[in-house]
């Protein structure tokens, strides 16, 4: 993974990006981004840009560990990101 800090423009767009129309992905998220946000890598840029290409009951089926990445999401950026996602508030 590149842990190269994130350029704090692009961790902005990404943020307003992020919003998501189910309420439980959005918790997870919003978690994720008030831990991380403000030392977002690259690498977790990237992970998290994958994830939220997803359409929402899929991203919430891997946030709840219902399944795991696969196919082109089957990288160790994703799999990072959603670990820390999927961690207890």
């Amino acid at each position: 993974m590149n842990n190269t800090p994130a350029d704090p423009t692009v961790v902005r767009r990404l943020k307003w990006s992020c919003r998501r129309g189910l309420l439980e992905n959005d918790l997870f998220v919003d978690r994720f981004l008030r831990r991380h946000g403000d030392s977002l890598t690259v690498g977790q840029v990237e992970g998290l840009q994958q994830l939220m290409d997803l359409a929402d009951n899929d991203l919430l089926d891997l946030l709840l560990a219902r399944k795991e990445p696969e196919g082109s999401l089957d990288q160790p950026v994703v799999h990072e990101v959603l670990k820390q996602m999927r961690q207890p508030g």
